[in-house]
């Protein structure tokens, strides 16, 4: 192999697949924060310094808007008040949050694997969608859902 084109290949191979520029890292942090605040801390005062003047919400179980996401946090501070979601792998796509996420009722429960994503605009979360999987007692494979 010529050097020029080795040293091509070595530098393609060596790079990460995907990397965030600093808004995509900034929209990451916001989300674990407001993440934090408003589902583990169960704080939507907390959370809601990093939510936009309007919220958009496509889950159909959850009503729209910043009261919505605040009727959320009440039910989990009076439902689950051991509820917790552990993020287990964050990702950025321009003004796009996806977050792969272990969220779990109380301890003990197995709980379900989430896909959640955002939209944030000028740094603030404006828009959520949501995909939620039980975690089934027996899988049909070896693999982990996280």
């Amino acid at each position: 192999m010529k050097p020029l084109l080795a040293l091509l290949v070595a530098a393609f191979l060596t790079q990460p697949a995907f990397a965030e520029t600093p808004r995509e890292k900034a929209n990451i942090d916001t989300v674990r924060a407001f993440y934090e605040a408003g589902l583990n801390q169960k704080d939507f005062g907390a959370a809601r310094r990093y939510m936009g003047d309007h919220y958009t919400q496509h889950n159909p179980n959850v009503p729209d808007g910043l009261d919505g996401f605040k009727a959320v946090v009440a039910y989990l501070r009076a439902q689950a008040p051991q509820s917790h979601s552990e993020i287990k792998a964050a990702f950025a796509d321009g003004d796009r949050v996806i977050l792969h996420v272990h969220a779990v009722p109380a301890p003990g429960d197995r709980g379900s694997a989430v896909i959640d994503i955002f939209r944030l605009d000028h740094g603030k979360i404006v828009e959520h969608w949501d995909v939620v999987q039980p975690i089934p007692a027996e899988a049909a494979n070896k693999n982990t859902m996280f």
